[in-house]
């Protein structure tokens, strides 16, 4: 796991990948303090991390569009299955090295609330709070960005579908207002999940046999409850739509409570769609 850390290393700092994202972190960060900060002399550091979470939507597909596909597009990715390392070991080393360039501009932008302390009052708990939140919340985005690059050989197309779906979830909340509250459209919805979800299984194992057997226990699990109680789904499309918000979950950091449940979910989000990219080479590897 080490020697893949350190090759990507190598190989970010060895393209403007590395560079192109600490630049523009660091440029929309910049924006905000000055407007935030400087210019309308607000002491919430913590404000200008808010202001800056729309960048994620353009850096980190920038960040993960190559970490697999060039490796399948360039077939080198038969050397990482000749190696004597498993699969979760290259994943997580190519994972910690898009945590580190994470890090690096991180590091720099963590010094801003001291200086801005030097000359107004900045709460510092909260700035510091907000600072771990945006790193796990990023890093959270990062392993959804691998899980997509694990998926084809095409950059363009890996870049594309995660500025898709990260777009999306920055305006879930936004959205969730305009979508359907009735209880057909939330069943609707979750059928069409449960079917999107039978695909992945298959793309993953190439199991169709366990594909239909998830697509169905989910729609059978949906028609209990439907049965059970119908009143249920009223309601639970939009609800779903602001839970699985990451960056609304970051908005309560920004507000001063430092919410243990939106580090839980982040967790969970890494863990989930870690173990995706470990399946989808697995699949590779035995095909």
């Amino acid at each position: 796991m080490i020697a893949v850390l350190k090759h990507e290393l190598r190989n970010y700092f060895h393209s403007f990948t590395a560079y192109v994202f600490g630049a523009f972190l660091l440029a929309i960060v910049g924006i905000g303090a000055m407007l935030y900060n400087l210019q309308a002399a607000v002491g919430n550091f913590e404000y200008v991390l808010s202001f800056g979470t729309i960048v994620f939507v353009i850096i980190v597909p920038i960040l993960t569009m190559r970490v697999i596909a060039e490796e399948r597009k360039q077939k080198t990715d038969q050397l990482l299955y000749s190696l004597p390392i498993s699969t979760v070991q290259v994943i997580l080393g190519k994972y910690l090295a898009l945590l580190v360039i994470y890090l690096i501009p991180l590091a720099i932008i963590s010094i801003y609330p001291l200086i801005f302390a030097q000359y107004g009052d900045v709460y510092l708990p909260t700035s510091y709070g907000s600072l771990v939140a945006i790193f796990i919340m990023g890093a959270a985005l990062v392993a959804l960005g691998v899980f997509i690059s694990s998926l084809t050989d095409n950059q363009g197309l890996a870049a594309g579908i995660g500025i898709a779906a990260i777009l999306f979830n920055y305006y879930s909340v936004s959205l969730s207002e305009y979508v359907s509250s009735t209880s057909f459209g939330s069943i609707l919805a979750l059928i069409v999940l449960a079917l999107i979800l039978g695909a992945i299984v298959r793309y993953l194992t190439r199991n169709e046999f366990l594909a239909y057997g998830v697509s169905f226990v989910l729609i059978a699990i949906i028609s209990v409850a439907l049965y059970l109680e119908p009143t249920v789904f009223e309601g639970l499309l939009p609800d779903i739509m602001r839970q699985l918000s990451l960056f609304d979950r970051f908005n309560t950091f920004v507000s001063g409570v430092f919410d243990l449940t939106a580090i839980f979910y982040y967790v969970s989000v890494i863990i989930f769609f870690l173990f995706l990219s470990v399946q989808s080479l697995e699949k590779r590897r035995y095909n």
